[in-house]
């Protein structure tokens, strides 16, 4: 416990953050699975729990924030700059699905939290935050209103494949790649379709929200 103990709360937090799935999964989003990954890491019990004073949201935020990070480690620039646009978004997407396989049961709990009316903001924000994160990893610099219309779709995107990915058997979740697959299409065609509306002086005319709406609910 010595080599944690002049750890900052914020340390404390992404030290735990990456474990606390594995006792998430059985103990719920709760104040014991933080308890347990703090056994595990050496830290003081209390002293963990003032690290994640905001309940299970906070616990699913900091797991999500080493997501973030993890996935830039497992998809960095230079392999990244070799692929299409297309390709970066399904690798990084499929690069966050693939660290949190080990731990679907514990995002099925997770995704129940989200879904609570208390944490719909929340949740919105955590879903923005990933889909900004992937967005700027593929080199998108966009500050207009490119940046939004970008963001919310690919949101949209992966918070739909979550849910699909919670409850997919199939071999190597197969069903869930062909799924984002599909998904992301339906966004590469919106663009090209912007475009040529916005060449044309009609792109005030589509309705952005309601090709979202139509992602959010796909027929599988």
């Amino acid at each position: 416990m010595s080599e944690t103990q002049d750890l900052t709360l914020d340390e404390i937090r992404a030290l735990l953050a990456p474990i606390l799935p594995r006792h998430a999964a059985f103990d719920g989003w709760r104040p014991q699975a933080v308890a347990m990954a703090a056994q595990e890491k050496g830290v003081d019990a209390d002293v963990a729990q003032l690290a994640f004073t905001d309940g299970a949201i906070g616990m699913i935020d900091a797991w999500f924030a080493s997501i973030d990070a993890r996935m830039m480690d497992a998809l960095p620039p230079d392999r990244l700059a070799t692929l299409s646009i297309r390709k970066k978004i399904i690798g990084l997407v499929e690069a966050r699905l693939a660290l949190l396989a080990p731990d679907r049961e514990a995002l099925r709990r997770a995704l129940a939290v989200l879904a609570q009316p208390a944490h719909v903001v929340r949740a919105g924000k955590l879903g923005w935050r990933a889909a900004d994160i992937m967005w700027r990893a593929a080199g998108d610099t966009a500050t207009d209103f490119n940046h939004y219309s970008k963001r919310m779709p690919l949101s949209a995107i992966y918070g739909s494949t979550l849910l699909v990915f919670v409850n997919d058997d199939s071999e190597g979740h197969a069903d869930s790649r062909a799924f984002l697959a599909r998904r992301v299409e339906d966004v590469m065609r919106f663009e090209k379709t912007k475009a040529k509306f916005r060449n044309a002086g009609g792109g005030e005319h589509l309705s952005l929200s309601r090709f979202i709406g139509g992602l959010r609910y796909p027929a599988i």
